[in-house]
């Protein structure tokens, strides 16, 4: 592995976002349907303003009713109407450029306790995400010996 790669070579460039202004429903949406577990939130001009993690989601999904009754999950809906990106996205968040290092991504996660950097642009503007996830197929992106018992 070459920790000195550039994150350009392994970012994910087809990025789901959402807007400040779209309601929590648009994300529930979202995270039902795609297999992704972080969502970055963009303004108009594409620059990135906020995230929402798939564990933020899920803390505050269960966090509005106790019981998985239909009645609960009813009212969980409506809320979901109501409460708009904005108030439940985390703002303050970390940023790297495209030509910025694996190993500077992986001091990140080192560092922190999000799993997700978003890939912007001089402006600010989203062009990717890296995720840990991306670290480790790029990390083991060759066969790993896995020892069998016969070894």
């Amino acid at each position: 592995m070459n920790k000195y790669a550039k994150l350009k070579e392994i970012m994910t460039e087809q990025v789901i976002t959402v807007k400040p202004s779209d309601t929590m429903t648009k994300v529930d949406e979202i995270f039902k349907m795609h297999p992704i577990h972080h969502l970055p939130v963009v303004n108009d001009e594409s620059k990135v303003v906020g995230i929402i993690s798939k564990s933020d989601y899920f803390k505050m999904q269960h966090g509005l009713t106790l019981f998985h009754t239909a009645k609960s999950e009813a009212y969980n809906e409506a809320l979901f109407h109501s409460i708009l990106v904005e108030d439940v996205m985390t703002k303050q968040v970390a940023t790297l450029h495209p030509d910025d290092t694996v190993a500077t991504a992986a001091d990140y996660f080192r560092e922190n306790l999000f799993h997700a950097i978003p890939i912007v642009d001089e402006h600010k503007r989203l062009l990717g995400i890296v995720t840990t996830y991306d670290l480790l197929n790029y990390a083991f992106k060759e066969d790993v010996y896995l020892p069998t018992k016969e070894n």
